[in-house]
């Protein structure tokens, strides 16, 4: 739990896994930051016919012209209006750095401030971290270990198994504790267990980078190699026992809620109750473990495994999570494997940006506060309103009119829609930081009591009622999101601008932009996961059997098409890992594209709607983070992301005239149409 990944551009670390519902900043791509009020039909390759390959006729010019940065692995709109929304940031930061002008401000200069003393950080080289690394040396039983785990879950790191504090799925109203697999410091298990060449590349430099770290933690040679190969034998274990990606999707083979003295049951050899007195929580109450299998095979090895050995893996885990607040050792090292060998980045992002992003992340409220001052307008929040609201009303006919779906069925889909809430540009009201101690003396200091205020936040909630008014999401964040525990979807003022979306723009600009991102989220709802949520969030069956044959039977063709796709020889697209946001994509697209023809000025074919929904996913990304993403990102590529979706909507093949003959033209009996 500590660290949520809230940072305008995440560590590098970080940057590798993203858990956000729907557009996630670990798909960091799309189009330029030109202005809505006009078409750019530069960004045109006219060269290539708009049913061969859409995307590249309506983007390609834009990628021959944009080539990648140094120090990103991706290029695209959110990638540049992320680098936007940095500067105002780092202007926000450097004033309150300078000139705070009340105790919110102070904070965020301080710790802006912290960051940047690059000369005191460099000194002090691995000092900060070796009160910690004493207290891992300082274990002599299981009981030791379980102690530490608990401080070092609320301070420095989050090894074994992750902790969170979540609504429970059967009772969307409160908040309980969530246990989960976890232990790994590669993005999923399949790089331990796959036998393919690119896994095995990975692993094998995975391993000289840990034993790298291990010699600037000043082992010699042989023992920071075998350091190295313990650190990968315990995490090898920890996959083992982990579930696949497409499997961790189902929340309904997610939830087991159990006792405290179940779980002790379940998993024995580590001390439970020691471990919640530990963080401050005696009685817990219940409890959902995610993956029973996981926590049971943990139990066994932590006998199996030395204690010597565990005590390696900790303090790695340890020095890398915290690497990138270290000497520049240790960054570059981090940077040399995390984001040049597994994402393709060239250089090293200048150390401003690394600081804003986490100032950003751990003060996502003071920060977002300044931001919108800046950045955010009324005005744009009554049409971004006004914008979901036609799109409601256009899914509220779908569901009516939809052919596969019982009556009943449709009264509760039509529940579920009319309760659907949404968050617009930021909270209402902002989180409250003045507990929070942040001093100019030490930036790991503060990134520790940052973590420790985080997880107690989190923790106060167990047992609690949820606050629905409370954000999910920063305000100052290039992302939008649905939640399906509280059936909400947000959209931050940080993607609330072009070229997502501009309160000047005509509506076919928009609605092709944030409008199709808007029903996207709203899709969301009733995708395969999203749809075994019921009108108040709670995980519960709403759908007749029939029904949901029917919808099953839908998608999967969807599946089918794009498990087709294989960007690399040898690594073809994962249908069921990315069929949610397939599925949101198609319905968003469709979705937003009616909401538009309902408006007086469009009813007749709207090519420059499909023109703007392809610039924003504009997009040049680098083989490493693209192979990457294949294996863990839940949303397809970019190309992808705009070809798949548009070869099933009639609409598109009369916008642009498609034939037999072209590489997207499909049969109308073929073409896959959910909601």
């Amino acid at each position: 739990m500590p660290r949520p990944p809230r940072a305008i551009i995440p560590g590098m670390r970080q940057a590798l896994i993203c858990a956000t519902v729907v557009l996630t900043v670990a798909l960091l791509s799309g189009c330029s930051n030109m202005s809505q009020k006009k078409d750019n039909l530069t960004d045109l390759d006219t060269t290539v016919r708009p049913g061969d390959d859409f995307y590249r006729y309506a983007v390609g010019h834009w990628q021959k012209n944009n080539p990648i940065p140094a120090e990103y692995s991706s290029w695209g709109s959110f990638v540049i209006l992320g680098e936007e929304n940095l500067k105002v940031l780092r202007e926000i930061m450097e004033r309150a750095a300078k000139r705070p002008r009340d105790s919110r401000e102070k904070m965020v200069g301080d710790f802006y401030a912290g960051g940047m003393d690059e000369q005191k950080i460099e000194a002090a080289g691995l000092q900060p971290l070796q009160p910690e690394l004493a207290r891992i040396e300082a274990i002599r039983d299981l009981t030791g270990l379980a102690l530490e785990l608990a401080h070092m879950q609320q301070t420095t790191s989050d090894p074994l198994f992750s902790f969170g504090v979540a609504p429970d799925l059967a009772r969307s109203d409160r908040q309980i504790v969530h246990l989960d697999q976890g232990g790994l410091n590669l993005p999923d298990r399949d790089y331990y267990l796959k036998n393919d060449l690119y896994s095995r590349e990975i692993r094998t430099k995975y391993q000289l980078f840990v034993a790298r770290i291990f010699k600037l933690m000043g082992e010699d040679e042989r023992t920071s190699a075998a350091s190295a190969r313990t650190v990968l034998k315990i995490e090898t274990a920890l996959a083992k026992i982990s579930r696949t990606k497409v499997a961790l999707r189902d929340p309904r083979q997610n939830y087991h809620p159990q006792s405290l003295a179940a779980l002790a049951k379940l998993a024995p050899n580590f001390a439970w109750p020691l471990y919640f007195r530990a963080i401050g929580l005696t009685k817990p109450g219940k409890i959902n473990v995610g993956q029973p299998e996981f926590l049971a095979g943990l139990n066994k090895l932590l006998v199996k495994i030395p204690l010597a050995e565990w005590k390696v893996y900790l303090a790695f885990t340890l020095v890398n999570d915290n690497a990138e607040y270290l000497s520049s050792a240790f960054v570059n090292e981090e940077f040399a494997f995390y984001a040049k060998t597994m994402n393709g980045n060239q250089v090293l992002r200048p150390r401003w940006k690394r600081v804003v992003g986490t100032v950003n992340a751990y003060l996502d409220h003071p920060v977002g506060r300044l931001f919108v001052q800046k950045r955010f307008s009324p005005h744009s929040k009554k049409r971004a309103s006004q914008m979901i609201e036609s799109i409601r009303r256009t899914f509220a006919r779908r569901i009516k009119g939809l052919d596969w779906m019982s009556p009943r069925t449709k009264q509760a889909a039509q529940q579920k829609l009319a309760a659907m809430t949404f968050k617009i540009g930021y909270p209402d009201k902002w989180r409250d930081y003045s507990k929070l101690k942040i001093e100019r003396n030490s930036y790991l200091a503060n990134i520790f009591r940052g973590n420790y205020f985080d997880f107690h936040y989190e923790l106060n909630k167990v047992g609690k009622p949820v606050d629905r008014q409370e954000w999910q999401m920063p305000a100052q964040i290039v992302n939008a999101g649905y939640m399906p525990q509280r059936n909400e979807m947000i959209f931050p003022a940080g993607i609330l601008q072009p070229p997502f979306f501009d309160a000047a723009a005509d509506d076919a600009i928009n609605y092709g932009s944030i409008g199709t991102i808007m029903a996207h989220e709203m899709t969301h709802g009733f995708d395969d996961q999203g749809r075994k949520f019921d009108a108040k969030g709670n995980l519960k069956d709403w759908w007749s059997k029939k029904d949901e044959a029917n919808f099953k039977a839908k998608t999967k063709g969807v599946v089918a098409q794009f498990g087709a796709y294989t960007p690399f020889p040898g690594l073809p697209l994962n249908g069921k890992l990315t069929l949610g946001e397939n599925l949101a994509d198609l319905g968003g697209l469709s979705l937003a594209y009616e909401a538009l023809g309902s408006l007086p000025a469009g009813k007749k074919p709207q090519p420059r709607f499909f023109l703007s929904y392809a610039r924003v996913w504009r997009n040049n990304t680098r083989p490493e983070r693209a192979k990457l993403l294949i294996k863990v990102d839940p949303h397809s590529p970019a190309q992808y992301r705009v070809n798949g979706p548009l070869s099933n909507l009639p609409e598109f093949y009369q916008a642009f005239n498609l034939i037999s003959g072209e590489a997207m033209y499909k049969p109308a009996a073929q073409r896959v149409k959910v909601w």
